[in-house]
């Protein structure tokens, strides 16, 4: 039989183009017009600096290791873990 002659299903396309605008209106609607990208930015900075001040020299051995193996990020900007 040829599968041209069997239709069991109907094609079905949507395309989401629509939603996912809506969806990203949402979010920003939902942020309000108050919040600052950059300065959430400088939040999570200073933030992470907090996180390993003060680490004694056995910790920051240990600290420096995970960095180097890609568990922890760096101090850099954009960081992300490696792994």
């Amino acid at each position: 039989m040829n599968p041209a002659e069997t239709v069991d299903h109907i094609p079905f396309m949507i395309d989401l183009s629509l939603e996912e605008t809506r969806r990203r209106a949402s979010v920003m609607a939902a942020l309000g017009p108050e919040w600052d990208p950059a300065a959430v930015l400088r939040g999570e900075d200073e933030a992470y600096a907090l996180l390993y001040s003060g680490l004694d020299a056995e910790q920051r051995r240990v600290y420096e290791r995970l960095v180097a193996a890609g568990v922890l990020p760096g101090e850099e900007p954009g960081r992300a873990a490696a792994h």
